[in-house]
């Protein structure tokens, strides 16, 4: 069995983005050389997620302002996590949200659905983070 890992590094500018990666992904598929088996992607960080959906830049707003209701940034006051800090709604934000994806690999290829990519979700950027992607197969 083959197995190969990838991180891939982000630096938001902004607090909140989603990052289609699924070319970054499929970059790591082919040099893993793996043609059947699993690739997971997971953030790494507590504050971002990975999850898979479409996409479509509405979809991306309504998740953002969906997940703002949820767990609104302000007043960073009314969370006790938020004590030197002011990200507890990034990681209730990424509690929501997922922490990983795991896809199939057939005939080489991530076997995602029509619609379906990989995205990374940031909810308290302005600093380096990463996602791990381990592909293992034959």
């Amino acid at each position: 069995m083959k197995s190969h890992r990838k991180e891939l590094w982000f630096h938001v500018p902004t607090r909140r983005a989603y990052i289609n990666i699924t070319p970054q992904v499929e970059d790591a598929l082919a040099e893993s050389g793996v043609q059947e088996g699993l690739c997971l992607v997971n953030a790494m960080h507590i504050t971002a997620s990975v999850f898979i959906n479409d996409d479509e830049p509405g979809l991306h707003q309504d998740y953002d302002e969906w997940l703002e209701r949820l767990a609104p940034h302000a007043p960073v006051e009314q969370y006790r996590h938020n004590v030197g800090e002011d990200n507890a709604d990034a990681h209730m934000k990424r509690q929501v949200m997922g922490r990983e994806v795991v896809v199939a690999i057939s005939q080489g290829r991530l076997d995602l659905g029509t619609w379906e990519q990989i995205f990374y979700g940031e909810f308290d950027g302005r600093r380096k983070k990463r996602a791990l992607v381990k592909i293992i197969g034959e």
